[in-house]
């Protein structure tokens, strides 16, 4: 019995890798490489494109971590529907899905609202971790170099933008009690709260850095050109229009009732906690 952990390598999956062997669990770490060195983790090669890879992963497995990765929406939908269908096959004992901040409500037809509107079906205990920005977003080095240099951090949101921000490390604490709470179902929401605006971002990262630091509203297009040559034309695209999308709305706060803090009695770190945690 092992705990199989989607990602293992990259930002997300690697902090719950971490969690996980910190606890004395065995961990199998999924990875496309198959040479790949994982800390405390067996290695498995399996890809999303393969449900027979994916099933074989998943059987016998006390809890799968899972999260579709930055790739076009076409390509997560066809994930989704290979990981639902090595769930219904394999029947681990618990599933715990990461959203990355997509929406979850049936209606938007995304690939994160589809897996799990099937594990949902699948009859597998599980449970949906939402969290809405990743403070890692404010590493990429168009925002952390224009902090350093310029004292300004530039993001895509309004200056009286409230956001619920988590950072990847909330997201492992959150998967891990989840896989040891199977009373807990649903969408657990992970995130600060009350939420924070840009201005309070910039002032945490300021304190941190000895300076004075301003929020600068950037515009959506203006973000997308930036992450291109990180993820892709398509994927941030993709991501600039749900920005864009977001413009409209009053906040991005998660809400207290199905938080973690309630559900969970964890409470994410808070900006300068989490600058602190990660030595920035």
């Amino acid at each position: 019995m092992t705990y199989v952990i989607h990602g293992a390598t990259g930002a997300q999956g690697a902090p719950v890798v971490a969690a996980l062997a910190a606890a004395g669990k065995p961990v199998t770490a999924l990875t496309r490489n198959p040479d790949a060195v994982v800390d405390g983790a067996r290695v498995v090669a399996a890809d999303y494109s393969s449900t027979e890879e994916l099933t074989e992963a998943y059987r016998g497995a006390n809890g799968v971590f899972v999260h579709l990765p930055m790739v076009s929406e076409e390509d997560r939908q066809t994930y989704a529907r290979n990981i639902i269908a090595a769930v219904r096959a394999a029947r681990p004992a618990r599933v715990v899905l990461s959203t990355s901040g997509a929406p979850t409500d049936p209606d938007t037809g995304g690939a994160a609202a589809m897996l799990a509107s099937g594990l949902a079906d699948s009859g597998v205990s599980h449970a949906v971790i939402a969290p809405t920005f990743y403070l890692e977003n404010l590493l990429m080095p168009f925002v952390v170099d224009t902090v350093r240099e310029r004292g300004v951090l530039p993001y895509p949101i309004r200056a009286d933008f409230p956001v619920s921000w988590a950072s990847h490390l909330d997201i492992a604490d959150a998967a891990v009690a989840l896989f040891d709470r199977s009373d807990v179902t649903g969408v657990v929401s992970v995130g600060q709260y009350p939420a924070i605006t840009g201005p309070d971002l910039a002032k945490a990262f300021g304190a941190r850095f000895g300076q004075n630091v301003d929020f600068e509203p950037i515009a959506p297009e203006q973000f997308r050109t930036s992450i291109a040559p990180l993820i892709g034309e398509g994927p941030a695209a993709d991501v600039a229009g749900l920005y864009t999308a977001m413009s409209t709305l009053p906040d991005r706060s998660i809400a207290p009732e199905n938080s973690a803090q309630k559900l969970l009695d964890i409470t994410p770190r808070t900006t300068s906690q989490w600058l602190a945690d990660i030595g920035l």
